[in-house]
């Protein structure tokens, strides 16, 4: 029986090869669309369960409030895992990471600037499940300048990583570290990303302020992390209330898996994902399915018109209606099948850009490959009936002998419009919405950002010989036409990390005793000139000491923020510094931003640097030089730190790099906008050849009494771009509700102009005209002749 049904599905296939090639293709497509966004969400929900321990582990983070400001951080002090550890039983262990271990590594004749070497404690190995492929996890980091190596720096620096335990590498800013362990490259569904682990130092500590290192708990197998985190407020009155003083302070547990699409705290150890982004790309996937499960539906249901006999004959003979459905539902099965082919295919051929676009390194069998055929299957099935089974159930259901005589009506025209609506809903909303996506991103990169970014590159001096001799190092640099001008600074602008300061500031004449949250940076006297910053007020720095010691430079927003109508001379002090003089504003500043465009220009305290905060050089170079400014930063550089390998940053790139994961989500938006306007055209196009066709008569006669190709076109038009425009109507306010909210995590952006969402309709309205209007055209050359004699 079921060999019959597959004969007669394919046969009804081949007959109808226009609309089985745009049934499977669409759907195909659409596989192929959820076959990859699935991977995509499947490996976001991932992050951090390989660990075996993954429920038990938590990481701890705290939030502050105060009159005039707040904190949420993810690093804690050194403090917090001793004495949590201390009084809290349900904690079995603890573990500590300093993320400042990278550097310059030498072996021999090899050097590698690796940046990302974490510092953390022995007990790493007992909380996360990190394989070790040599060593002893147990004594690996229990002595001091000890160093576990991922496999593949093992190689980088061995060339066999079996080689690398009890080899010595030196770092060129620290002390030699001996190898003692290699462990497996960590996976990318983990938040912690790192190419090795060093030794933190025994017994390290600091303040309790100094909020430094990312802190981690191993919580008993009986023990409920919402019960500890009912005791946890007891800590702050133990422990940090005589430090902080009196504000609104709570301490927080994070589940391990919870952090990649959930935490989003100031200084995160390494850039997090969102939920709302998993949801969107779900949810674009499941409606590029559902457009093409709607073209089949649609498709199927007007091709019944032309089957009705052959239902006829079937029941008069004595068919069933359940052996119909299956007959049916075995063609749906089997295009669901060719589709999946087609789907495999497309999503093989396109992954690649998929995972350039989305920053991810997936395969096709990512998940193995029983469980992605089983997935396969299992979705295969589930597509074949829904989409096949509103077609079966319609054309099972014909009366013999109406269907005989040719006399059956398909209802549902409505319901069909309805679908064709929705599809194109879906299409012009994700346009819109990929349009704004595009013009918000174009607008933070071109935005003025208070000073110029262009041919401006910033490098760290890694080695101490080059900080001792900066000002000579900066005077060589300037004596060559390649260079305009060269500062040096604490920070590099543009990386989302410069940090803040509680400051005590002086208004109506007297030193406030609640301190202010107030960003601050060293810079020194030619860093405004080097990436020309207005000065609104009073001077620039000098090189005297007494600047080193008491003046800073500060932006509007601190004077807005503080009501100063005569800012300058007014008095600054940094919390807890007693000891130093209190420092003086002698110059305002405009406003610029050291953070991307999410964030709003806080106020700002410029200041001068130590001598060993000068390890960060800004340096202005000819545009039309590039190249060759380049390569004379770094021969001038080694003649005063013959070891140094300098790895240089553009200001532009620093800021365009934070809107990366916004620019991916718009390139993915995009290309799946263009799927979801195909395979609704696919669909529209069946629609048409078969609404052109079941009119061949009605346009002959036409033609013969005198129609014009135009009015013959319009009419087989007009009905389908009807159903487009309502879509637009309704597509408009979904789409400006969906990037209001995106907008809103940006501080500076763009209005959502009404033309975004015309132009978006129009390009929809005009692609489904051009995809009625070839079959509209052909019909309309017909010969009449031929159309009079059709039966």
């Amino acid at each position: 029986m079921i060999q019959n049904y597959l004969k007669i599905a394919f046969r009804n296939l081949w007959k109808n090869r226009l609309f089985s090639t745009l049934n499977s293709v669409g759907m195909g497509v659409g596989i192929a669309a959820v076959g990859l966004m699935g991977l995509y969400v499947g490996h976001e929900l991932s992050y951090d369960r390989f660990h075996t321990n993954a429920d038990r582990i938590f990481r701890v983070v705290h939030y502050a409030s105060w009159s005039g400001g707040n904190l949420q951080l993810a690093p804690t002090s050194a403090p917090f895992a001793a004495a949590l550890k201390t009084d809290y039983p349900e904690i079995e262990k603890t573990v500590r990471f300093q993320p400042e271990g990278g550097g310059i590594i030498t072996y021999k004749d090899k050097r590698l600037d690796v940046s990302d070497i974490l510092f953390t404690e022995p007990t790493v190995f007992d909380v996360f499940s990190f394989p070790f492929l040599h060593g002893d996890p147990a004594t690996a980091l229990v002595q001091p300048q000890s160093i576990v190596l991922t496999k593949s720096l093992a190689e980088k620096l061995f060339g066999d990583a079996s080689r690398a335990v009890g080899q010595t590498i030196a770092f060129a800013n620290n002390f030699p570290n001996r190898v003692t362990g290699v462990i497996e490259d960590v996976p990318s569904n983990s938040h912690l990303q790192f190419s090795a682990l060093r030794s933190l130092p025994t017994n390290y500590t600091n303040g309790w302020q100094n909020f430094e290192l990312y802190t981690y708990l191993l919580l008993n197998k009986d023990s409920d992390a919402e019960t500890l985190t009912a005791k946890l407020p007891k800590f702050y009155q133990k422990y940090l209330r005589k430090e902080m003083g009196d504000l609104d302070y709570r301490l927080e547990l994070q589940s391990l898996p919870s952090i990649h699409l959930h935490s989003h705290l100031d200084y995160e150890i390494s850039p997090n994902g969102t939920i709302s982004t998993v949801y969107t790309f779900a949810l674009i996937a499941a409606l590029i399915l559902l457009i093409a499960g709607i073209n089949y539906v649609n498709l199927y249901t007007v091709r019944a018109m032309t089957r009705t006999r052959e239902v006829g004959v079937r029941k008069a003979i004595g068919s069933r209606r359940s052996q119909l459905l299956s007959q049916f539902l075995t063609e749906s099965m089997l295009m669901a099948f060719l589709a999946s082919i087609v789907g495999v295919v497309l999503a093989n051929a396109f992954l690649p850009l998929f995972n350039e676009l989305s920053g991810k390194s997936l395969t096709l069998m990512h998940y193995g490959t029983s469980a992605t055929l089983l997935a396969l299957a299992v979705f295969l099935v589930a597509l074949g009936l829904a989409s096949g089974l509103y077609p079966a159930l319609l054309l099972s259901g014909f009366r013999p002998v109406v269907a005989l005589k040719g006399r059956v009506q398909i209802g549902g025209g409505l319901f069909r419009q309805s679908l064709v609506v929705f599809q194109f809903v879906a299409a012009v909303a994700l346009i819109a919405c990929s349009w704004v996506i595009y013009r918000q991103i174009g607008y933070a990169l071109h935005k003025n950002l208070g000073f110029n970014k262009e041919q401006v590159l910033t490098f760290h001096l890694d080695g101490d010989e080059g900080r001792k001799q900066i000002q000579a190092l900066k005077n060589e640099l300037k004596k060559s036409p390649l260079i305009e001008q060269v500062s040096a600074a604490s920070n590099p602008i543009g990386n989302n990390n410069i940090g803040s300061n509680g400051m005590m500031v002086e208004h109506n004449g007297i030193m406030s005793t609640v301190s202010q949250v107030i960003q601050t940076f060293s810079v020194d006297a030619d860093y405004l000139p080097t990436l020309q910053i207005k000065l609104l007020q009073g001077r620039n720095f000098t090189e005297s000491v007494s600047d080193g010691l008491g003046a800073v430079l500060v932006n509007e927003a601190l004077v807005r923020k503080m009501g100063w109508q005569h800012p300058l001379g007014k008095r600054i002090r940094k919390l807890g510094n007693d000891v130093a003089p209190e420092a003086r504003v002698v110059g305002v500043v405009s406003d610029f931003h050291t953070y991307s465009l999410q964030h709003k220009i806080e106020p700002l305290v410029l200041q001068m640097p130590a001598p060993s905060e000068k390890d960060n050089l800004y340096v202005r170079i000819r545009p039309e030089k590039v190249i060759e400014a380049m390569a004379h930063i770094k021969s001038v550089y080694k003649t005063f730190d013959p070891n140094a390998e300098p790895t240089f940053h553009f200001l532009d790139e620093n800021f365009s790099r934070q809107y990366k994961a916004e620019q991916k989500q718009g390139q993915l938006l995009l290309v799946f906008s263009l799927l979801a306007v195909l395979i609704a055209c696919l669909g529209l196009f069946g629609l048409a050849a078969f609404t052109a066709e079941q009119r061949t008569k009605e346009i002959g006669v036409r033609k013969v009494l005198g129609a014009s190709v135009t009015s013959i076109v319009r009419l087989l038009s007009t009905d389908f771009l009807k159903l487009v425009l309502i879509a637009i109507v309704l597509a408009t306010p979904l789409a400006w509700y969906a990037m209001n909210q995106w907008l809103q995590s940006f501080a500076y952006k763009i209005g959502i102009d009404w033309w975004v969402f015309a132009g978006s309709g129009l390009l929809a309205l005009a692609i489904a005209f051009l995809t009625v209007s070839f079959q509209s055209i052909k019909a309309a050359l017909m010969n009449p002749v031929n159309s009079l004699r059709n039966d």
